[in-house]
């Protein structure tokens, strides 16, 4: 498929950086936050991507190049960090497949106004990368109105924010590994049902959190895909999570890059000829990353279809976890001993403050594990695309 913007794309971009001149431009310090999120709506930015089948919520819609213009735009302006994503980019296309009229009607127009923000409930302590193997129950309640739901998530992003959950559950008691389960939309403000407790990171923040569930409800009528089909439903969404967003993902890493090779010549550590030779293949690695996102952009993102690929993600994922991972390594290299070395004006009675390219290194050892980890990924590979046999499971 041709991705060569063409003139609409540009008249497009155009529009895109002037919007975001004027709205974030010049506020360096401005943090990712409701009121943002609200902005974005107000003028119809959230939703580029949703398909138009179901109908418009105050949204635009675009071409996946217009797409991928407005990722573009949006990276290069160093706009605030989306606190919307998990709701724009996964929850609503998973609707718009798999929910609903009435689920759309009820939640996508909050999104695409910026007003409801989402939080993702899969991974478990027995469950992370094994997504399968979740054990959080839902039960229907008498009548059958609504589910309890008991169970622990973990590694769950924006859970202190988030006004709902969309979250993987197992509705058939003594159901095994992918049958079985549910997907359902959890609303948060649940005191004495849901808890939600930040996990420290080494980095000294706390981006993700575990939530426990302890008899939540959620509405019959917020099942998204039928009861037991929760599987289909999770596998839809997981494939979406490879799209324009890793072109996002891609603009961010090569101003990391563009840091570390400023870096490398200041301190004299690019005459080397082996840290010039990695500094060339991570540039190198980072320019097939974008051909190879533009490229599965042009398959179909629901899994029933036939031109589907279910490799897509899993390369897409293994591809740029180990390069940001080398990345931040080679960050280190280049700035030797100092890289161990807190700030100057360092006080015991202050937290502990890392620079941004520690906070890579460090951050960065996590990018092969979550959302997946390599040795999953692998697997899928080799199972659903090169139809090798399956790893024997109990």
């Amino acid at each position: 498929m041709d991705y060569a913007f063409g003139p609409e794309d540009e008249a497009f971009r155009q529009e895109a950086r002037a919007w975001l001149t004027e709205h974030a431009i010049g506020e360096p310090a401005r943090a990712a936050g409701r009121s943002w999120e609200r902005e974005l709506g107000a003028d119809g930015w959230i939703g580029l991507g949703w398909s138009p089948a179901r109908g418009t919520y105050g949204n635009r819609t675009a071409t996946s190049t217009g797409q991928v213009v407005w990722a573009e735009e949006y990276a290069r302006a160093q706009a605030p960090a989306r606190l919307g994503h998990l709701g724009e980019n996964l929850l609503a296309p998973t609707l718009i497949a798999h929910g609903d009229e009435a689920q759309c009607a009820r939640f996508l127009p909050a999104i695409a106004r910026g007003e409801e923000l989402w939080c993702q409930g899969y991974s478990e302590p027995g469950a992370g990368s094994d997504l399968a193997a979740v054990r959080t129950a839902a039960v229907r309640a008498a009548g059958g109105r609504t589910y309890r739901i008991s169970g622990q998530k973990i590694w769950t992003s924006l859970a202190h924010e988030a006004d709902w959950c969309f979250l993987l559950a197992r509705s058939t008691e003594g159901s095994r590994r992918h049958h079985g389960l549910s997907f359902l939309l959890v609303p948060m403000d649940q005191p004495g049902r849901i808890e939600v407790r930040p996990i420290r990171q080494m980095s000294g923040s706390a981006d993700f959190n575990e939530v426990f569930f302890d008899g939540a409800e959620a509405r019959a009528g917020h099942l998204v895909g039928g009861e037991g089909n929760g599987w289909r439903v999770a596998m839809g969404l997981l494939a979406r999570e490879r799209g324009v967003s890793t072109l996002v993902q891609q603009i961010g890493f090569a101003a990391e890059l563009t840091q570390v090779i400023r870096l490398a010549i200041e301190s004299g550590a690019a005459a080397e000829p082996a840290v010039r030779d990695r500094l060339v293949r991570q540039w190198a690695d980072l320019q097939a990353m974008r051909w190879n996102a533009l490229r599965t952009l042009g398959t179909a993102d629901d899994p029933g279809a036939p031109s589907f690929d279910p490799g897509a993600p899993s390369v897409a994922k293994l591809l740029w976890g180990g390069w940001h991972k080398r990345l931040g390594e080679l960050a280190m290299q280049v700035r030797g001993a100092p890289a161990a070395l807190g700030p100057d004006d360092w006080h015991a009675d202050r937290p502990y403050r890392l620079d941004a390219l520690q906070r890579l290194f460090l951050f960065s050892r996590a990018d092969t594990i979550y959302g997946g980890s390599d040795e999953i990924q692998r697997n899928i590979i080799a199972e659903r695309v090169l139809g090798l046999p399956k790893e024997p499971r109990p």
